[in-house]
């Protein structure tokens, strides 16, 4: 007869649970991709809803959002993700992170290139304006016909919360 007591049952229960869990595929939800059948504007809109929730689900998950839309050869000016979290947390770029409300307004679009006026409320209530730059990417390879982020401008303060 095999003999085994309550405490032997219990570390076993926890002993398979902790396996379970350290070995599990854990995964965040998946951040959306470029894709060619984006429109210009569903770009800037993807990335400022992700920055407007950043910590969602996971801290800094916003961010990264953003940066899959960042056009190739806006990463070779910016550089890997890491300094790309440094800059959005620059005094500049910060009051993108956790704001309030956005709005997205077309200035001119072209074939390859669409320029956007960018309003946005910070969690402070200051209303701030953006130029902001998409445009097709053209080299071969995945993200051909993807419109991207190339260019955001510092920001311009136009109205101070009271």
């Amino acid at each position: 007869m095999i003999k085994i007591n309550i405490f032997e049952i219990i570390h076993m229960k926890y002993f398979f649970f902790f396996i379970i869990i350290s070995t599990a595929n854990i995964s965040y939800s998946e951040l959306l991709k470029p894709q060619a059948d984006l429109r210009p504007e569903e770009v800037i809109s993807i990335q400022l809803a992700a920055l407007q929730n950043n910590n969602n689900p996971y801290k800094n998950a916003g961010i990264e959002q953003t940066w899959e839309f960042a056009h190739p050869l806006n990463k070779q000016y910016t550089g890997p993700l890491s300094n790309f979290i440094k800059m959005m947390y620059s005094d500049s770029y910060s009051i993108m992170i956790n704001h309030k409300k956005h709005n997205i307004n077309l200035v001119e679009q072209g074939v390859n290139i669409s320029f956007f006026l960018v309003e946005l409320v910070d969690k402070t209530d200051n209303k701030f304006k953006f130029q902001w730059i998409v445009e097709k990417v053209l080299m071969d390879g995945e993200l051909k016909n993807c419109w991207m982020t190339t260019s955001v401008s510092q920001p311009v303060l136009i109205a101070k919360s009271a």
